[in-house]
């Protein structure tokens, strides 16, 4: 594998530094709400029409988000 180095010269880059650090997990909290999302829809028979139509929807836009992005959930 590969080696990536990151430089950043300031302290008021920090938030840069954080960001770069903790992207994996944003792309989890990403994956891990897709999922609920699909888990509700398939398998909670509790939910309303209107609710099952929400979470589909929700789910729906989080993926074109992510793609517009160019952006993936899986490896």
């Amino acid at each position: 594998m590969g080696k990536v180095t990151i430089e950043f010269d300031s302290v008021e880059e920090q938030d840069d530094i954080k960001d770069a650090l903790d992207g994996f997990k944003w792309r989890m909290i990403a994956w891990e709400l897709d999922e609920f999302l699909r888990t509700e829809m398939k398998y909670n028979e509790k939910l309303s029409n209107l609710e099952y139509e929400f979470a589909e929807k929700t789910r729906e836009e989080l993926r074109e988000r992510i793609s517009n992005y160019n952006l993936s959930l899986y490896q």
